[in-house]
């Protein structure tokens, strides 16, 4: 994802306007490996700024989205997920918590054989890897270690 100072330009080029409710989730994007929820970027705008809407974050979030600059994502986890890492990557999702982990691996032989897409054409292809994250299994081994205590 481009830097905060780039996608303000970036949306002054384009003719949207850049309010400080924008450039605090710019900046609240920018770096974060968190796949945060709509919700979670709202949660974390209002300590920063109590009057912003979450109308304005879906706004902007989408906005940022149509624009190619963060990945909207359906994990299976209950809500939208917004991932500012537009590179080609995976995704690790943790069946216990929902904490999603980008996952950098090459498949290069991913793919729909020939004859075989069903008339899509394919544009991307996106493995996901389903378990139980590292803090969740020390959370089972701790409830197991007081079971026998």
């Amino acid at each position: 994802m481009k830097t905060p100072v780039e996608l303000t330009e970036l949306f002054r080029e384009r003719g949207l306007k850049v309010t400080p409710q924008r450039q605090c989730i710019f900046r609240l994007l920018h770096g974060n490996a968190a796949h945060p929820t709509a919700e979670a970027v709202y949660a974390a705008a209002r300590a920063e700024m109590p009057t912003i809407s979450l109308k304005t974050v879906y706004q902007t979030l989408n906005d940022l989205a149509e624009m190619g600059e963060l990945h909207v994502l359906d994990l299976g986890t209950g809500s939208g997920r917004f991932d500012p890492n537009v590179d080609a990557h995976h995704h690790l999702v943790c069946d216990r918590c929902g904490k999603v982990r980008d996952l950098h691996v090459d498949f290069p032989d991913v793919r729909v054989p020939r004859g075989k897409a069903q008339g899509f054409r394919i544009l991307d292809t996106e493995v996901v890897f389903r378990g139980i994250c590292d803090e969740c299994q020390t959370e089972d081994e701790t409830d197991k270690e007081k079971a026998h205590a």
